[in-house]
């Protein structure tokens, strides 16, 4: 019976889809060429083997060794460049209309009854860096009790509070039922929960936050439930779908932690998908423009690529993915819209697949390998 081990690497895009000036990204964004091409070159023996240098140009790697996975690169054909977008689409949902987004922050009412949630009126509500408004209204927020209300330019309501000032128990409540306000026209596709810790001038996000996410319709996911095939979900995959066709989910704090608890899992499972989120591209290295942590982490998950392949038996599946860009070579903050990569290593012979239609391949080929598809 076949397992696979899916990892999406959050926000590792591989060069801008031809519309991303319609998203306000430049033609020549490239999440890992770009990372790359600013560090002097990436060592990434293990990728290397798998293929990446034939998905896109990445200084360091040759794109002339034989890849042992098949390796292309994916184009999105929803409308968006988030978390939501992109990870539905692998299960087979196009997002045909955009989900609302707030480059000027929440309207009056939303705010109102936002405060009428919480019995205070928040502090922010504006489209900002977490790190960056968690040091400016920390203070403020500690004092008065307020949380803090932002977004970006994702389609997303984050609530930032301190855990010392308001118990994780009442912000995530306060999440739960702004989640439930948030209708159409203002149903934005997740609600955050995003506390921190620390003084003023030392503040740091904790591994607790919670993403509150509208509920998906029917995906792969649902279908492997169905057929009696357990999807065992890793970090942040359980929120992205609503819980929807998991059978068992695990909240992790890194990247590293991550691949722990899928490997372990690798080793506990008989059959089934292993559906594993690496947030940490995203949020610790891409939105906060930090190329040299994007490197250091992608070396760091290049290191563990021998463990995972060791788990692999015959008929079984190792893929690795992206959801959308970030490039931190780029201006601003936010994602970048562009193309992903697909690595799978298995079943198939290796080789160059091209530019493939849709994230949804990666689940078409989930089904196939498990034997649910249509």
């Amino acid at each position: 019976m076949p397992r696979i081990l899916t990892f999406v690497m959050d926000s590792a895009g591989v060069g801008a889809l031809p519309d991303a000036v319609a998203y306000h990204d430049s033609s020549n964004a490239n999440t890992i060429g770009n990372v790359a091409e600013r560090l002097g070159g990436l060592v990434l023996p293990n990728f290397e083997r798998l293929g990446l240098g034939h998905i896109t140009p990445v200084r360091g790697l040759s794109g002339s060794v034989e890849p042992l996975a098949a390796v292309g690169r994916l184009r999105e054909r929803s409308k968006g460049k988030d978390t939501i977008t992109g990870h539905w689409e692998m299960a087979g949902v196009i997002t045909e209309v955009p989900f609302p987004t707030y480059p000027d922050g929440f309207p009056p009412e939303v705010v109102e009854r936002f405060t009428a949630i919480c019995g205070k009126a928040p502090l922010g509500n504006v489209a900002a860096s977490g790190t960056e408004i968690i040091a400016e209204l920390g203070e403020e927020h500690q004092r008065t009790g307020r949380p803090i209300l932002y977004t970006s330019a994702d389609s997303v309501f984050q609530v930032a509070a301190h855990e010392e000032t308001v118990p994780l128990a009442t912000l995530y409540d306060w999440c739960e039922r702004a989640r439930a306000m948030l209708v159409p026209p203002h149903e934005v596709n997740r609600v955050i929960a995003r506390p921190f810790v620390g003084t003023p001038g030392n503040y740091a996000r904790t591994p607790n936050r919670r993403d509150y996410a509208i509920p998906p319709p029917p995906t792969v996911l649902d279908r492997l439930e169905q057929a009696g095939v357990p999807v065992h979900a890793v970090g942040k995959i359980c929120d992205i779908y609503s819980g929807h066709g998991i059978a068992s989910s695990i909240r992790v704090a890194d990247n590293s932690e991550a691949v722990d608890r899928a490997l372990a899992l690798a080793d506990a499972t008989d059959h089934g998908l292993v559906f594993v989120n690496l947030n940490d591209f995203d949020t610790k290295f891409g939105h906060r423009r930090d190329v040299r942590g994007y490197g250091d982490a992608l070396a760091r998950l290049d290191a563990r690529i021998p463990e995972l392949l060791e788990r692999i038996r015959p008929g079984d599946a190792l893929m690795f993915t992206a959801d959308h860009g970030c490039d931190p070579t780029q201006p601003g903050t936010d994602h970048t819209r562009e193309y992903v990569p697909y690595i799978e290593y298995g079943p198939v012979p290796g080789g160059e697949l091209g530019v493939i239609e849709g994230l949804g391949h990666v689940g078409e080929r989930i089904e196939a390998i498990l034997g649910t598809g249509r």
